[in-house]
């Protein structure tokens, strides 16, 4: 599925008159890593780090390379093949196509060891929350994966374009060597072009980025929130050879100075924006079956209160819903124009208003479309709002759980109660609606009984929960916790100055479970879940929302994530 933050861009602009090339590089990396050239490729460079001999012993990992590989390279386009096929339902098949998917990543990172691409996350040997490692681990070639795949990819389309503006998102910490990557690479070509970085991430650094003068060797400006009315004033203004000071939400150097425009509303209007724009993106490269594309119904969350949550970013809590009418007019424009059946909501969380009168519309229409979104458990979800979400074509919805213990749903002002909880899961469950549910061990004070009421709760309620998302609670940049650490018993913040980028802190507390601890139970737990027979559809959220769907055409039952099988 391809990253709303482009299309939407992309969109707004060329409604403005802007030329736009929009390249998502999630996909282009993935599809270029797996494919059989840069597999042979992998283990050529393997045979020449390792030259086999008759008495030479080799590791253990790369026996397995040199006698596995070969096969990997020459199933992994049926493989991939499967993934974007009707095939990707036939249990047995797609799992086979999974395996040789996950060993082509194990190969193909190799060669830069300890780094590592598997199929959701990158791990770096270079810190992402360091600009002095982000600077090194741009020229590390032995380490770094994507300096040579950029190099034979998109860093020639973009000498051959010429643009005035390359615009980098970065939503996650884990895309700051790629998107600096490719910045480093761009600088290296010396295009006169403008460099520039925004995204999620890039907004939780707004200010830490003009302390890290030494990334704009890299970098010409950094975009801070929304970025449509940004992007297209940078335009305009490199266009007449303006400079950049009028430019709201902007972080750039002017000469050896960084400087930092007054910040603005985060949120432009839904009124002011088209539909997003996807042409240009190749739809039928994405691993998935059948097209899913995303939408999103608002801006914000309508709660904005979780301590754990850094929603917003810290600028405050803002709330934009869309129009309903608006939403289904762009639901019909992805209709028409990319033949899509199934649009995945990227909301915080959908209010219950706007699921009821989505759902009613879409019901009335002859629910056209498969959708999924997520949504907290409130009190108004009734029985008869699950009928008619999935009357109007909801097959799957996202709860942030969190916890079951009563004491820690207040602490972190989740404004939930168990009964509603329980409630709103089984009649999810009767009306044909995939329940997954999003849960953490570890919020600050939480003991060992709170989440063992946790684990009570999930087995209590085994029948109506489908799938789940499990970690340990994490101290970001911004949240409640952050901006009030002893609020919620945390004695001291951890910040390292070597991490001047740094959006997750170590921390200590007056009691509780410690980090170590959380991830000690968070182990144990997971441990104990019984093997599901057909795990590739509950690796990624999109797979698993046309699992969903696929079974409720079929008239089939939802496994349950607490027993084995599905």
């Amino acid at each position: 599925m391809p990253y709303l933050a482009l299309p939407v861009l992309t969109g707004f602009l060329r409604s403005h008159g802007i030329e736009v090339i929009q390249r998502d590089l999630n996909l282009e990396t993935y599809d270029t890593v797996l494919s059989r050239a840069n597999l042979e490729q992998a283990l050529n460079r393997l045979h020449a780090e390792f030259p086999q001999g008759r008495h030479r012993t080799l590791p253990e990992k790369i026996e397995w390379a040199f006698a596995e590989g070969p096969h990997l390279a020459a199933q992994i386009n049926t493989a991939k093949d499967v993934f974007r096929s009707p095939a990707f339902y036939e249990g047995e098949k797609s799992l086979a196509a999974f395996s040789v998917i996950m060993q082509s990543l194990e190969l193909a990172s190799l060669p830069f060891h300890p780094a590592q691409l598997d199929f959701l996350y990158y791990t770096s040997t270079s810190r992402g929350d360091s600009s002095r490692d982000l600077l090194q681990g741009v020229r590390d070639a032995k380490h770094n994966l994507f300096l040579d795949l950029f190099k034979r990819g998109i860093l020639a389309d973009i000498v051959r374009d010429k643009p005035d503006i390359v615009g980098i998102s970065i939503p996650t910490e884990g895309q700051m060597l790629a998107a600096m990557t490719l910045a480093y690479l761009v600088k290296q070509t010396g295009l006169n072009c403008h460099i520039t970085i925004g995204g999620p991430h890039v907004s939780m650094l707004r200010e830490q980025i003009p302390h890290a003068p030494r990334l704009f060797d890299l970098i010409d400006s950094a975009v801070i929130f929304d970025g449509e009315e940004p992007l297209l004033q940078m335009a305009k203004a490199l266009e007449s050879n303006r400079d950049l000071s009028h430019i709201p939400n902007l972080i750039y150097r002017d000469a050896e100075q960084i400087c930092a425009t007054e910040p603005t509303s985060p949120t432009l209007p839904y009124s002011h924006t088209p539909a997003p724009d996807f042409d240009g993106l190749p739809l039928e490269r994405y691993f998935v079956p059948e097209l899913v594309l995303p939408l999103v119904s608002a801006h914000g969350c309508y709660h904005g209160l979780c301590a754990f949550c850094n929603v917003g970013y810290g600028a405050g809590k803002g709330f934009a819903p869309m129009q309903v009418e608006q939403l289904i007019e762009q639901i019909t424009t992805l209709q028409n124009k990319y033949g899509v059946r199934y649009i995945f909501f990227t909301d915080e969380a959908m209010p219950p208003r706007t699921m009821r009168l989505l759902s009613t519309r879409l019901a009335e229409i002859g629910s056209p479309i498969n959708w999924c979104t997520c949504a907290r458990f409130e009190k108004v979800i009734t029985s008869e709002l699950l009928q008619t979400m999935a009357r109007g074509g909801c097959r799957m919805v996202f709860y942030g759980l969190e916890t079951a213990s009563e004491r820690m749903v207040k602490l972190i002002v989740k404004g939930t109660e168990g009964q509603t909880v329980s409630r709103i899961l089984k009649e999810g469950t009767a009306a044909g609606i995939w329940n997954h549910t999003f849960l953490f061990f570890g919020f600050p004070t939480e003991t060992i009984d709170d989440a063992q009421d946790t684990v009570n709760f999930l087995y209590a309620h085994q029948d109506s929960i489908h799938s789940a998302g499990v970690g340990t609670f994490v101290l970001e940049r911004y949240s409640p916790v952050h901006l009030d650490p002893t609020r919620y018993g945390v004695t001291r913040i951890i910040a390292k100055p070597e991490r001047d980028l740094a959006i997750y802190f170590d921390y200590e507390l007056e009691s509780g479970m410690d980090e170590s601890m959380a991830k000690t139970v968070l182990g144990h737990f997971v441990n104990a879940l019984p093997d599901k027979r057909f795990g590739q559809y509950y690796t990624h959220d999109v797979h698993r929302f046309l699992f969903a769907s696929h079974l409720h055409a079929q008239g089939k039952p939802y496994p349950v994530w607490l027993t084995s099988g599905g």
